[in-house]
């Protein structure tokens, strides 16, 4: 069973950056895809961004395309959302997921593994 630990959050005023960490346990970190999935006050979870195993698929959602970015580190077992150009909608609780696979996915149901989330504040 992998845990999944995410470190990074706070709050930042509108135009600021933060970079969210997401330290996993386990051996097989490598051989699976993760993700960032975000949820606001009173609102579902949505996903925000993906990598594939080995890093060279990543996808967005269109909402932060162009100011977050997704990476990986396999040797220190830690994905990475840095997020630029903050805006108070990108307030939320972050979340980071291992999926089931190598293979990205863009909803929830592709992951098997999550973290207990990371509060992030923008504001205004």
């Amino acid at each position: 069973q992998v845990q999944l630990v995410e470190t990074g959050g706070g709050l930042v005023q509108a135009g600021g950056s933060l970079r969210l960490s997401c330290a996993a346990s386990g051996r097989t970190f490598s051989n699976f895809a993760m993700g960032w999935f975000r949820q606001a006050p009173g609102k579902e979870r949505t996903f925000v961004a993906t990598i594939s195993w080995g890093g060279s698929i990543t996808k967005y959602a269109d909402a932060v395309k162009g100011r977050f970015t997704i990476s990986r580190d396999d040797r220190k077992q830690t994905v990475y959302l840095q997020m630029n150009g903050l805006k108070p909608e990108d307030t939320a609780v972050y979340f980071c997921a291992r999926a089931r696979s190598g293979v990205v996915s863009l909803t929830d149901g592709g992951y098997d593994s999550w973290g207990q989330g990371t509060q992030v504040t923008v504001s205004s």
